[in-house]
C-alpha cells in the first residue's frame, strides 16, 4: 500500500479524534441543560442540535463554505482580525464535523441523563455539591453506556462524513482529502482496487466501533441489578 494510503486514514482519524474530543468538552454541558433545563425556549435549541442529522450535508456544506468566504461574515472577520483561512483547510474541517457530528454527541447523551432520578442530583445538592461537581462527579458516571454510544457514534460519524467535507475541504492531499473523499476520487479514477481498500478499511473500524458499544450496553445490562 502506498504512503498516500496511510497518509490518507492517517488524516481521517486524526480529524475523527479532534472532533470527538471537542464534541465531548461542548456536548457534555449542552446535552445537560437540553436534559434538565426549564428554558422557554429549548425546544428551538434542540431543534437546531439535532437538524444536521435531517440535513442534506450539502445544505450545511455550503452554508459553512459561504460563512468561510472573506467576502463574508463571519470569514471576513476572521481574516482581517486573526489571519485566518478556514475553506480548504484542515481546521475548517474540524469547524464543519463538530457542527455535524453534534446530535450524535447530544442525543445518547441527553437521553443518559433524562433516564437518570431526579432523586440523583437532588442528593448530591443536599450534601452541598454544585451543579458542576454534580455533573461530572456524579450523572456522568451513571450514563457511561450513553457516554461510550456517545463518544464511538460521533467518532465513527466523522469517518464517513462526505458531503460537508467535500464542500468545504475539496480534494487536498495531507491536508483535507479524508478516505470518503478518496473513495469517490478513486471511484471516478476507476480504480476499484484502491477504492476497496479506503471502503473496507472504513467498513472494518465501523463494524468494531459498533460491536465495542453493543458488548459494552449488553455487559452493562447483564450486571444491571433487579
Amino acid at each position: 500500500m502506498s504512503n498516500e494510503f496511510f497518509a490518507t486514514l492517517a488524516l481521517t482519524f486524526k480529524l475523527a479524534g479532534i472532533t470527538t474530543v471537542i464534541l465531548l468538552i461542548v456536548g457534555i454541558p449542552i446535552a445537560a441543560f437540553l436534559a434538565f433545563s426549564r428554558f422557554r425556549f429549548r425546544a428551538v435549541i434542540e431543534t437546531l442540535v439535532s437538524m444536521p442529522m435531517v440535513l442534506p450535508p450539502s445544505v450545511l456544506g455550503y452554508y459553512l463554505l459561504i460563512a468561510y468566504s472573506p467576502d463574508h461574515f463571519p470569514g471576513n472577520i476572521l481574516r482581517d482580525w486573526f489571519n485566518v483561512q478556514l475553506a480548504f483547510t484542515f481546521p475548517g474541517l474540524v469547524v464543519g464535523s463538530v457542527l455535524f457530528s453534534l446530535p450524535f454527541m447530544v442525543s445518547p447523551l441527553q437521553a443518559g441523563f433524562r433516564s437518570l432520578p431526579d432523586s440523583l442530583a437532588e442528593a448530591s445538592y443536599t450534601l452541598g455539591k454544585s451543579k458542576v461537581v454534580t455533573l461530572f462527579r456524579v450523572l456522568l458516571p451513571n450514563i457511561k453506556p450513553s457516554l461510550v454510544s456517545a463518544v464511538v457514534l460521533s467518532f465513527a460519524h466523522t469517518i464517513g462524513e462526505f458531503g460537508v467535507v467535500l464542500m468545504i475541504g475539496g480534494n487536498i492531499p495531507g491536508v483535507t482529502r479524508v478516505a470518503s473523499i478518496a473513495i469517490y476520487d478513486e471511484v471516478q479514477g476507476l480504480n476499484y482496487s484502491m477504492a476497496n481498500k479506503y471502503a473496507f478499511t472504513l467498513f472494518a473500524v465501523t463494524f468494531v466501533l459498533l460491536l465495542v458499544v453493543f458488548a459494552l450496553n449488553r455487559k452493562q445490562a447483564l450486571w444491571k441489578p433487579f
